[in-house]
């Protein structure tokens, strides 16, 4: 108590010694007549309400009326008035001083509200705003207090949610903030607290109930900050709106992952349909031919064959290529990289799908001074593989493919080039999705719409990318494989 006694003492002796100095002037140094002294008082009196508040003022206004009294209203030196005229501007210029300063202490305790109002609108911007860079509803929650107090300047915060009866606190000053306080005010037993109760550190404590519209989400603590009624209902709708836009967020990307879910299923059941079937179909008739058929020469048994030989194949293929998305979605495909020369990694993949290629002619353009790449050999060739079989699917059958290979950077991009239809603008980015195929391609060949997604998945899992280029000269369509330089060549 002595500090405010004090700093009341020292404002009094103040304003006393104001009056005096004004007085003094005017009486000694400056004569003025009395209008100029009475505004002169008067001036002095808004100041200093405007600056210590109203019963300063009201106390220097009556000392002013005294020394206007004693040093200027005749008979001066004496507190008697004789002329009736001076009784009213003495009481006149007492009712003026008063009521400025009145309305000067209302002028500044309305900026300061009005200053404070701003400040928490601020803030709560700001916590707003930081609530949105979470999307998670659990790491929403758990972060929330520490926005709290933190945006606030609070010693602690603490958020009570009604579903589940989960509490998260930040800071050590938040163990003040009892849980049944909390739970008491979210479940209305108790209205909530203003921000006048203290805990036992004597910090300001506000509690406030999270609601969404008539809905009690929750409750909110806060430690060692004051907020106002105002200010804590929107903090109480703005967390409610949060935490309410998260679950919602949850929700549509639960239904989204249905939705794709299902998609799959429905292209993955498709695909098993159509493309399954017709390599079955056709070993079926074969089989049945060469069973149950007349007896053939030797020539028509040797075509049968090779037809359930190559349509097996293609079985194969397909079963192989569902299984290696698999792996490649499940995270199970773990590279193991090595330093490789280029020009084999090309020639290998050209041999695995020579049966694909069959006569289509195919152009190499390997400089001799490549530098080797540092990739997984088995699975990059596999990579090579899906490239040409595409390249194969999409482009007239007399027309070459051409394998372009060049250091550019850190990288060795290998381009296989076709002469097809080449690529919508509008599907660039989604021939790599999982079972599309180009609008203009359909028909044009046969497969699951995997080989794209798979390429790009082994490439991405070695260290490289796989882009789809435009040609400017040329018609179809250049995809790039860009695969690491190795940084050690093999010794030799």
């Amino acid at each position: 108590m002595r500090g405010p006694l004090l700093a009341l003492a020292l404002r009094v002796g103040a304003v006393l010694g104001i009056v005096a100095g004004i007085a003094a002037v005017y009486r000694q140094l400056v004569p003025v007549n009395l209008t100029t002294v009475a505004l002169s008082f008067l001036l002095a009196i808004l100041a200093i309400s405007a600056l210590w508040g109203l019963a300063v003022a009201i106390l220097m206004s009556l000392a002013a009326v005294l020394a206007f009294n004693f040093f200027f209203l005749p008979p001066v030196g004496a507190f008697t008035i004789r002329d009736p005229q001076n009784w009213v501007a003495l009481f006149a210029f007492l009712i003026v001083a008063v009521v400025g300063s009145g309305l000067s202490d209302r002028a500044k305790r309305q900026a300061r509200e009005a200053w404070r109002r701003r400040r928490e609108a601020e803030l709560l911007y700001a916590f707003s705003q930081r609530l949105l860079g979470d999307a998670d509803l659990s790491e929403l929650a758990r972060t929330m207090p520490k926005h709290l107090a933190e945006t606030f300047d609070a010693e602690g915060a603490a958020l009570f949610i009604t579903e589940g009866e989960q509490v998260y606190r930040f800071g050590a000053a938040a163990a003040m903030i009892e849980t049944q306080q909390l739970r008491s005010a979210a479940l209305e037993v108790l209205a909530p607290a203003p921000s006048s109760a203290e805990p036992a550190a004597a910090l300001p404590l506000t509690i406030g109930v999270v609601r969404l519209g008539v809905r009690a989400e929750g409750a909110f603590g806060v430690v060692g900050t004051s907020l106002t009624p105002p200010t804590r209902e929107a903090l109480g709708g703005v967390i409610a709106v949060a935490l309410e836009r998260a679950r919602a967020l949850d929700l549509l990307a639960r239904a989204q992952a249905t939705r794709e879910s299902e998609r799959l299923k429905s292209a993955l059941l498709d695909a098993v349909a159509h493309d399954f079937r017709t390599p079955l179909t056709a070993i079926k008739a074969a089989v049945t031919a060469l069973v149950h058929g007349p007896t053939a020469d030797e020539a028509a048994r040797q075509e049968l064959l090779q037809v359930i030989d190559q349509e097996a194949d293609r079985l194969d293929r397909l079963v192989a290529e569902a299984s290696e998305m698999a792996q490649l979605e499940a995270g199970q495909f773990r590279p193991a990289p090595s330093s490789q020369p280029v020009d084999q990694l090309v020639r290998a993949a050209l041999n695995d799908c020579r049966n694909v290629l069959g006569p289509r002619p195919v152009e190499l353009e390997l400089p001799p001074d490549l530098p080797r790449v540092c990739v997984d050999p088995a699975s990059t060739r596999r990579a090579l593989v899906r490239l040409l079989e595409n390249a194969d699917q999409y482009s007239p059958k007399r027309e070459p493919i051409t394998v372009i290979a060049e250091p550019n950077g850190a990288f060795v991009c290998l381009s296989v080039a076709d002469r097809g239809s080449g690529v919508a603008q509008n599907e660039r980015d989604l021939i790599f999705q999982k079972f599309y195929r180009g609008r203009q391609s359909q028909g044009a060949g046969r497969g699951t719409g995997l080989g794209l997604t798979i390429a790009r998945a082994i490439a991405e899992a070695n260290g490289g990318a796989l882009v789809l280029a435009s040609p400017s000269n040329r018609q179809g369509s250049v995809f790039t494989l860009s695969l690491p330089i190795a940084e050690i060549p093999d010794s030799v």
